[in-house]
């Protein structure tokens, strides 16, 4: 069996996507974005805010910060 690899990018993300915090995504240019994650993949990170949803690239982010703390365990990330 192959070990996997813990990809805390992917968990963190995920735990934010399942549980619906309200996130600011801070762009490498200081613009801040806050809304919840809905989807994410290798490249990018779909969010919504306002209703409205914005598709965000990854290079682009510099700091993703959540409004009340994630609630994780240990094996989680």
């Amino acid at each position: 069996m192959l070990k996997q690899t813990k990809n805390l990018q992917d968990n963190y993300l995920n735990l934010a996507r399942k549980e619906r915090v309200d996130m600011t995504i801070y762009l490498m240019n200081g613009v801040p974005i806050k809304g919840k994650v809905l989807s994410f993949d290798n490249f990018t990170i779909l969010v919504e805010v306002d209703k409205r949803q914005n598709l965000i690239y990854k290079h682009a982010v510099s700091t993703i910060v959540p409004i009340k703390p994630l609630q994780y365990r240990e094996e989680e990330i």
